[in-house]
Formats: structure tokens, C-alpha cells, sequence
């Protein structure tokens, strides 16, 4: 199974529409997940005609920043559980990668948005930076953003992939080009 993983659209805020190329990248995936701040209802629409998607609830969608707050809508939620190919993955919108102890944490984090059980793929958003880290036995992405980068200005950014079926999960990250994709180059960004 391969699930597109996306956050931080920010449409319109970012740009009128989407990039192509995000969605021509999910062409072909088993289902989408974002990451939250999406700020708009018709990227969930649009990005739906490709792939079932879930959504995180983001800062955005909440009315910060002055923006109107997201209707209640069943495709977005704080947090998502999903039980996948026999994998637990846990989504929301922040998560404190990198911690911040002894009050911002990991643990405080899990034991509020996934009190049920410990995801075994944590998928987040909010930063803009993208991640692929194993913290704790879990597999933590973040895919950026594919119009803010790193947040700066409005550019071709990051989508990511999350292979499951054979083995253990696998996540990789992704460069939207003027042609399509092509793999991250992780030498490009210091983190």
C-alpha cells in the first residue's frame, strides 16, 4: 500500500490552487493523508478526486492568524487513528519534534491526541520542515510543505510517501519540481 502524505497547503493563503504537481505525485496512492492547514475545504475536495484522504485539524483551520475557522466537516479531526495493513498510524497537526521538556513532550503528546494505543507511524505537520526520524520504536514524518518551505516564501516545497505491506514501514520525501518529483535531497536543508 502507498499512502501520499501531505501538510501545510495553506491554499489560498499560499496560492489561488494547489500545485499540479501535488497531485499529479498521488496519482496511483491507495489514500492521502494531511497533515492540517490546509485552510480551505476544496483542497480536502480536490485532493479526494485522486485518493480517499484524512485530514488533521490545523492552527489554521481553527481561525488563527485572523483566518475564518473551517466548518465541521466528518474528513477532518484533531487526530486520526487508522489501522492500516496491520499498522497504527497516528496523525495531528503538531507534535513536539523536537521536544521541549520537562512540559512539551512526546509522551504528553501521545497520551493526549492517542490515548488508545501507541501509534507505530506518527504523522505531523505545523513546522514546514520536513522529517523522517525514529523516536522511540516509531516511525515520526513530516512531510513539509509543498508551497512554504522551510517556511519561506511561496515555492515548490515537499509531499511524502509511506510504503506498508512488506516488512517494516517505510517513508521517504519527496521534491516538487518543475517536471514532476524527484527524491529530497537532504545535503540541500540543514536541520
Amino acid at each position: 500500500m502507498r499512502i501520499g502524505l501531505v501538510s501545510d497547503t495553506h491554499i489560498p493563503e499560499a496560492r489561488a490552487e494547489l500545485w499540479p504537481q501535488v497531485r499529479d505525485a498521488f496519482r496511483g496512492v491507495d489514500l492521502i493523508l494531511h497533515a492540517g492547514d490546509l485552510h480551505e475545504l476544496r483542497v480536502v475536495d480536490e485532493l479526494g478526486e485522486v485518493a480517499p484522504i484524512y485530514v488533521a485539524r490545523g492552527n489554521g483551520e481553527d481561525g488563527s492568524g485572523g483566518r475564518a475557522a473551517a466548518p465541521d466537516d466528518p474528513r477532518l479531526r484533531e487526530a486520526w487513528t487508522l489501522e492500516i495493513e496491520g499498522v497504527c498510524i497516528g496523525m495531528t497537526h503538531v507534535l513536539p519534534i523536537p521536544e521541549m521538556p520537562p512540559h512539551i513532550t512526546l509522551a504528553r503528546a501521545l497520551e493526549r491526541h492517542f490515548p488508545e494505543r501507541r501509534p507505530d507511524v506518527l504523522v505531523y505537520g505545523d513546522t514546514h520542515v520536513e522529517a523522517i526520524d525514529e523516536i522511540d520504536g516509531m516511525l515520526c514524518v513530516n512531510p513539509g510543505s509543498p508551497t512554504y518551505p522551510h517556511n519561506l516564501d511561496v515555492q515548490l516545497g515537499t509531499v511524502g510517501f509511506l510504503e506498508l505491506g512488506s516488512g517494516a514501514p517505510q517513508a521517504s520525501i519527496w521534491q516538487l519540481t518543475d517536471h514532476g518529483i524527484e527524491p529530497f535531497d537532504w545535503t540541500r536543508w540543514r536541520r
